[in-house]
């Protein structure tokens, strides 16, 4: 394992008013490493809808669950992953719905389903999302400084 890798780890109740625990934590740990407050405030929706989407859908046929995450803090990048044991979904299906927004429709005829995926997908820089064993969504923000911009397969500078 990476020396240069903090690791936070929580254990929350897959109940909405425990959302907020995930958000802090992950705000925390990103305003910490210094990444700027669009960046905190677009890691911060991605978390709750993740929770959220754990909170809705995970453990609606049985009556307590808990939502893992881990936060993995390196020098150029966040790592958020929530973790449920709950009732998996078809991730193939929810994958072909998503798609974007079309500018033209109103709010009331976008697709409720699958909205929290594309917000989280659109926010961060790296989404992964498994469903072997309940779902996992692993979500990564790159940080970018000095006009630099960092992702996993290329390093880009800015140009004015």
């Amino acid at each position: 394992m990476d020396k240069t890798v903090d690791i936070i780890k929580l254990t929350i109740p897959a109940k909405p008013e425990y959302v907020c625990i995930a958000r802090l934590a992950s705000s925390g740990a990103a305003y910490r490493l210094g990444y700027p407050f669009d960046d905190i405030e677009d890691i911060k929706i991605a978390v709750s809808e993740a929770c959220t989407n754990v909170v809705n859908h995970a453990y609606k046929h049985c009556a307590a669950g808990n939502i893992q995450i881990m936060i993995e803090c390196r020098k150029h990048s966040l790592s958020i992953t929530v973790i449920d044991t709950g009732n998996s979904f078809n991730l193939q299906k929810v994958l072909k719905g998503l798609r974007p927004l079309d500018a033209s429709m109103s709010l009331n005829q976008v697709n409720e389903g699958g909205m929290g995926l594309f917000l989280i997908d659109s926010l961060m820089d790296e989404v992964t999302i498994s469903s072997e064993f309940g779902v996992v969504v692993k979500m990564i923000k790159f940080l970018k400084r000095d006009g630099v911009e960092r992702s996993a397969d290329k390093v880009s500078t800015a140009t004015e």
